[in-house]
């Protein structure tokens, strides 16, 4: 039936209701394996309504992303789409054991019904935490790092450059977000004769809403259209990955918390810290949750040193990474390292005892 149903649909609507490649994607969450539901439709991606939205239906597009079992439909949690964001015109209505969304029946939803505060939200279990696969379509070149450099992306094999036309901070976030590096803080509209590219310059016009997974969901003129030269090749800054880890301890669940920002390690102070935090991290890096235990011997692990990075962090425990919590900004605090968080989890990986 569903099959039946697609083509008809197909035929109806013409090619691309929901095209073959990229029908599905997860935008505004703190991953790609969560977030807003959004579906491509003749090259426009539009979002979903949350109507008669479930598991089942979540399970089919973690399938199709390969991001693993389902978790939830994110009720009440989703913020609200973008106003200028186009709302899909039919509801879904999976059993769970379709291969793609395009292979649930759908049903019709009434124009003007659904508005921007009812959109369809997904979570997965896989994360991309720990191994944020690195595209291939897209890179900085020549900096000093892979998050800072000249934007570059592949087409028909060979990597070409982005002309500064159109390019804002928004595509900045678009290209940070894709290499799974931090923010975006810097963007350059030109490069200086020591860092220009070489070779076709790809994408000139580039417009991104901020949202897009790849920069190549932004929109642009054709492939290798332009009238640019390479003095106005972009360049973009992003901050490094944010990084934690637990040290001082027998294994990698139990220690004193560091976190990586500028490529130096530092600690985070205790003022305001508690179970939810603890939670957070424990769940990052894959230890289970805080031991029952763990406020008996958190001093053993010693005192840091050099910088204190994070303080005052105030999470709600349901963060899939503790930078999406809230905090002073980075280095400001009124701590000293006698005041360096430590945390002890459960996990499978944590050797220690009571």
């Amino acid at each position: 039936m569903a099959l039946l149903l697609s083509l008809i649909l197909a035929v109806c609507t013409g090619p691309g209701l929901l095209e073959s490649s990229h029908t599905v994607r997860l935008v505004r969450g703190p991953h790609p394996c969560e977030g807003q539901v959004q579906v491509k439709q003749r090259g426009h991606w539009y979002t979903v309504c949350d109507y008669d939205w479930d598991l089942n239906d979540v399970s089919v597009v973690c399938q199709e992303l390969d991001c693993g079992a389902a978790k939830g439909t994110l009720p009440g949690l989703m913020p609200q789409a973008e106003k200028n964001q186009d709302i899909f015109k039919q509801q879904f209505n999976c059993n769970g054991k379709e291969e793609t969304l395009a292979q649930c029946e759908t049903e019709d939803i009434d124009d003007g019904s659904c508005s921007h505060r009812h959109v369809a939200g997904a979570s997965c279990e896989n994360t991309f935490s720990f191994s944020f696969p690195i595209p291939d379509t897209v890179q900085l070149a020549d900096g000093p790092g892979r998050c800072t450099g000249r934007v570059e992306v592949k087409h028909q094999d060979q990597w070409g450059t982005v002309c500064k036309a159109g390019w804002n901070l928004q595509a900045a976030k678009v290209v940070c977000r894709q290499l799974g590096c931090g923010r975006a803080i810097l963007t350059r509209r030109h490069c200086d004769d020591a860092t220009q590219g070489q070779g076709p310059i790809w994408l000139s016009q580039v417009s991104c809403s901020g949202t897009e997974l790849t920069i190549q969901d932004c929109s642009f003129r054709n492939w290798g259209e332009n009238n640019c030269t390479h003095d106005e090749d972009t360049w973009v800054q992003c901050e490094d990955p944010f990084e934690l880890k637990l040290e001082g301890g027998d294994s990698s669940c139990l220690g004193r918390l560091v976190v990586l920002h500028k490529g130096v390690w530092g600690s985070v102070c205790d003022d305001g810290w508690g179970e939810k935090e603890e939670q957070v991290v424990c769940k990052e890096l894959g230890c289970g949750n805080p031991h029952p235990l763990r406020h008996r011997i958190q001093k053993d692990f010693g005192l840091g040193v050099g910088r204190i990075w994070l303080d005052d962090v105030r999470c709600s425990g349901s963060e899939q990474s503790l930078e999406k919590c809230q905090h002073r900004f980075w280095g400001y605090h009124d701590c000293t390292h006698k005041e360096d968080v430590a945390v002890i989890c459960s996990g499978n990986s944590c050797s220690w005892s009571p």
